[in-house]
């Protein structure tokens, strides 16, 4: 008996409706990216492992999917560090190159190697796959693909108050009003860990602090502690879980808070800039809200912080997200460079409108017409026919044989074509064909020496 076909965990086969639910919002992002003046590139989907590893942080270099070396990759390991059962010192020598965990370490890796062909500032978009081994749950996969927008070679906040409206205007054309775009500086976070007396313990305090929507105050307490911040620099740092007021109103908080610490004023200004200008210039349905909290829990940022979430009444995690990374380009080798950028997280956004309904009920349609088949002489007609009607523009396919004609309805109703064509001997004796409306069963006769009436009439729908 044959064994059972299945698919990782954490993978998924799409059906022709799902790709072209997911195209429909690839082709609305990249549309944007374009609006914007962003260009296209794309990257391995496996990068050599110290290319990735030692960028996102402890937590992050546990989820690398390693790729094995290839032949007798394990006769190469010597007897001691195998006995040994160290992963750490037997991963090294048994694999090289690792599956892209994120596209922005990947683009780092880009501008470094092509920087004598880049022309500063240099803004580009990227979408592709990504893999992570996640432990998989709603909105978390191992394989999905990332959407992201990045600019280098520029150091302006413009470039930020830039990004919160990308990511307006993508979601207010999805139909997706009322996300909210949380925002934050690593500097500030730097800053309270400087006044807390906590800087040595900087990545461990942000991301445990990162978590706090997740597993809520006294779980993050309980995990600065274990990661060795002590119960007074916790105590110092209380005002983060209670702030509350309009941005005006945090932003004063925050001041107060990091009075004394240089980097943490200059991130609450950078903060203060950023939102005046939004707020200037105006948001179509987003709304921009300050979240000190926000640390997204990698290494690289060193300003700006983005986090979008889904409107209310959605149990989703952030639907995109980013930052500013200063120095990302310089771990590399190539100092100097600023970089700030965002990701728009595709299959989140797939699951948000498709629980509230937004996707165009066009969706649902592959074809605008089916032809049916009534023998060799006339499905050869047909076939002219819906040659023609392709040359126009129209998505038109023809049934491959003359099978009954309750068939070849069923397989039309079934793929949801709006025309269905019959031309039959009658029909091609008197020069014309005829056009059921599957909606509302009325049928219609065309003459097929002008087509145009029965194309502009289909476009129109």
């Amino acid at each position: 008996m044959a064994q059972k076909p299945s698919i990782p965990k954490g993978t998924r086969d799409f059906s022709p409706i799902e790709v072209a639910k997911r195209n429909h919002i690839i082709k609305t992002i990249k549309r944007h990216f374009e609006t914007f003046g962003f260009m296209p590139i794309e990257t391995p989907s496996f990068e050599n492992s110290d290319t990735l590893l030692g960028k996102y942080g402890e937590e992050g270099d546990r989820l690398i999917f390693k790729i094995l070396n290839s032949g007798d990759f394990i006769s190469k390991v010597d007897d001691v560090t195998y006995s040994s059962k160290n992963s750490s010192t037997i991963a090294p020598k048994i694999t090289e190159k690792a599956l892209r965990y994120d596209l922005t370490v990947p683009f780092a890796r880009y501008v470094v190697m092509h920087q004598n062909e880049i022309d500063f500032p240099f803004k580009r978009y990227q979408v592709q796959p990504v893999w992570r081994a996640d432990r998989p749950q709603k909105g978390r996969f191992r394989e999905f693909y990332q959407c992201d927008a990045d600019v280098v070679g520029a150091n302006s906040l413009l470039q930020e108050v830039e990004f919160v409206q990308l990511y307006d205007a993508v979601f207010t054309d999805l139909g997706l009003t009322g996300t909210t775009i949380k925002l934050n500086n690593r500097k500030v976070l730097s800053g309270i860990a400087e006044v807390i007396g906590a800087q040595h313990l900087l990545v461990d305090f942000t991301v445990a602090l990162d978590k706090l929507d997740k597993i809520g105050e006294e779980k993050v307490k309980e995990e600065m502690l274990a990661k060795g911040i002590s119960a007074a620099a916790i105590a110092k740092a209380q005002p983060l879980f209670n702030m509350q007021g309009s941005v005006a109103e945090q932003l004063d908080q925050l001041k107060d808070l990091l009075v004394t610490s240089e980097v943490g004023m200059k991130g609450v200004a950078e903060l203060d800039e950023i939102l005046e200008i939004v707020t200037e210039l105006g948001l179509k349905s987003a709304k921009l809200e300050l979240d000190v909290t926000l640390a997204r829990g990698l290494n690289y940022y060193t300003g700006a912080i983005f986090e979008v979430a889904a409107p209310e009444g959605v149990k989703m995690g952030s639907i995109g997200g980013g930052g500013r990374y200063d120095d990302l380009t310089g771990i590399f080798g190539l100092k100097d460079v600023s970089g700030v950028g965002i990701s728009f997280g595709l299959d989140r956004i797939y699951l948000v409108l498709e629980e509230l309904d937004l996707f165009p009920k066009a969706m649902e349609q592959s074809l605008d017409v089916l032809c049916l088949n009534f023998g060799q002489k006339e499905g050869r007609a047909a076939l002219r026919l819906v040659t023609a009607l392709r040359s126009h523009g129209l998505r038109a396919d023809l049934y491959p044989s003359a099978t009954k004609m309750q068939k070849q309805f069923k397989y039309a109703d079934k793929r949801n074509v709006p025309y269905v064509i019959l031309l039959g001997e009658s029909e091609i004796a008197q020069g014309e064909f005829t056009v059921k409306d599957m909606g509302k069963g009325e049928q219609t006769n065309y003459s097929l020496t002008d087509l145009e009436a029965f194309v502009t009439k289909v476009k129109q729908q």
